[in-house]
């Protein structure tokens, strides 16, 4: 795994008044927070995204892989257990994921691989806000104050870290095909036979997010991203210079294992398709994985993390695609109106039949 080496510390400081540029969505530049300058460091461009044989890299993973480039630093929090990294100059008061203050300084160990490409922020701040709005808005059980409450919180721009796996599995399947039919006495009933096959597919860009500090249901609600090579740029420290970077928790062993199960999850889906029966039972798998390779990604997206009586919420948007997705609590009062309007139309409705 060949990497770049540019050093952020150096190069992406504002020429004006020397604060810290940040990659702005909008204008594809990076521009400083503090006094709006943009800066003359251009991000990267061009690059081959490379594939990785998971094999061989499970076997031995070089050095040149590990580290981040450029001065970082990181802290844990104790609440959620994410750890976030951002540039040295960044202070950090509260958690990005749960707006806890409850941080210290992680030490970061040799074993840390370097993403080698990331998905630019698309969506900006503004924009961000906006659909958080609407979303907050659609929600009819949600309380009233719910938008202004969860929206005094910050939002926060995070680089999620994800594992991306290919693979091309082929798969011979056994099994019990049913063919309904009906009996003399009008009964439906299946008739059973032995079936068997063969299905092969390539699993393009599996997705397995590494993150700790956003709930897995809701990531996997903003899916998919875009992770074409087209769409990825080659890492570059400058797309993450201003924002918080989360450090993967889910190593690549454990990330190979969840990606080969959502695969055989897919393959055991192909071969029941492939069934030409009215149903199936005793569906029997036996997968074989070639050509598997393997890419370690960040991909953008803006998170708030509220709380609201006594419990933690999140809701995130997709930083490329502007998905929305998230938890909110249920307005008892809105809850039991309803519940007592039903119960009165049943009250009309009946008292109308017994005319």
């Amino acid at each position: 795994m060949q990497l770049s080496d540019v050093s952020a510390q150096q190069k992406l400081a504002c020429p004006a008044c020397g604060g810290e540029a940040q990659w702005h969505p909008a204008k594809k530049a990076l521009v400083c927070a503090y006094c709006g300058t943009e800066s003359p460091y251009e991000v990267k461009v061009s690059g081959e995204i490379v594939e990785h044989d998971l094999v061989a890299a499970l076997l031995s993973i070089p050095a040149s892989a590990r580290g981040w480039q450029g001065e970082r630093r990181a802290v844990k929090c104790q609440h959620c257990q994410a750890i976030s990294v951002f540039s040295s100059a960044h202070q950090a008061k509260a958690c990005d994921f749960c707006g806890s203050s409850s941080l210290v300084p992680f030490e970061e160990t040799g074993d840390i691989i370097r993403p080698e490409s990331l998905l630019p922020f698309a969506v900006d701040g503004p924009s961000a806000r906006e659909k958080l709005r609407s979303w907050y808005g659609s929600n009819f059980w949600a309380p009233n104050n719910l938008g202004s409450k969860a929206l005094t919180d910050t939002l926060h721009g995070v680089y999620l870290p994800f594992w991306t796996f290919d693979a091309d599995v082929s798969a011979d399947y056994t099994a019990e095909g049913g063919e309904r039919y009906k009996n003399s006495k009008g009964e439906t009933q299946v008739r059973w036979f032995p079936v068997s096959g063969h299905v092969r597919s390539f699993f393009d860009d599996t997705l397995v997010c590494g993150s700790k500090g956003v709930h897995p249901h809701l990531v996997q609600a903003v899916e998919p991203f875009p992770t074409t090579s087209e769409a990825l740029k080659p890492y570059d420290a400058g797309y993450l210079s201003g924002w918080t970077v989360e450090r993967y928790q889910l190593d690549l062993v454990a990330a190979a294992e969840r990606g080969r199960a959502r695969m055989l999850d897919g393959i055991r889906r192909l071969c029941a398709s492939d069934i030409r029966a009215d149903t199936h039972r005793h569906l029997q798998v036996s997968p074989r994985f070639e050509r598997q390779t393997f890419k370690h990604v960040l991909l953008p997206v803006w998170l708030v993390g509220y709380r609201y009586g006594a419990k933690d919420y999140q809701v995130i948007v997709n930083g490329a695609t502007g998905q929305v997705a998230g938890e909110y609590p249920k307005s008892w009062v809105k809850i039991t109106l309803a519940v007592i309007a039903a119960l009165i139309v049943l009250f009309i409705v009946m008292s109308l039949e017994g005319r």
